[in-house]
């Protein structure tokens, strides 16, 4: 088991937590509940509950953005990068944008065909997806619902994941739209 080292200072029912680049979040409760809100780090406010001196705890992150039917994965194959400042992050949601539609959803390829016939609209009004797969296939319904999608990335590690989300869901639904026969 490795150390671990808490950097954080009370300041009456709240406590601040610091990492290497400065404040992190910001915690209100104690043992056996607490509510964490992050300020400089990604994820949604985070609620823990615990039973004291069991080591047993649940917890769950409050993030509306993010469906909760599709678990969050590597954004594999997408490019590296240094920490972003919030126009640059603006910048890469926007390229992200642009490439998934010039390379999945390029004029005469499967991809546009799904926007061209509303493919993806008509797999989910037939209603015979799990939830997962109409929740994947949602998110590119539309161009609109996919730059939406990829706009409300909170960092670039979301935005990557988005990016990774929309390419599965092209996928996914060029082979169902194959095995259905929707295109002719």
């Amino acid at each position: 088991m490795g150390f671990r080292f808490r950097r954080s200072t009370r300041l009456g029912p709240l406590r601040f937590n610091f990492a290497k680049g400065g404040l992190s979040s910001i915690s209100v409760g104690g043992r056996g509940a607490s509510f964490n809100i992050p300020v400089a780090r990604s994820g949604g406010a985070r609620t823990t509950v615990g039973l004291p001196g069991t080591g047993l705890s649940w917890s769950v992150e409050h993030a509306p953005d993010r469906p909760a039917l599709i678990p969050a994965g590597r954004a594999e194959g997408l490019p590296n990068s240094r920490r972003l400042r919030p126009g640059q992050l603006d910048a890469l949601k926007q390229k992200l944008f642009e490439v998934l539609r010039q390379e999945l959803f390029a004029p005469g390829s499967a991809g546009a065909l799904l926007w061209e016939n509303a493919s993806v609209s008509r797999l989910l009004a037939a209603g015979s997806l799990s939830l997962r797969t109409a929740g994947l296939l949602a998110l590119i319904e539309t161009p609109e619902a996919m730059e939406g999608y990829l706009l409300r990335a909170q960092g670039q590690d979301d935005a990557k994941r988005r990016a990774q989300r929309c390419i599965e869901a092209a996928e996914a639904a060029v082979r169902l739209v194959a095995e259905k026969r929707l295109l002719s």
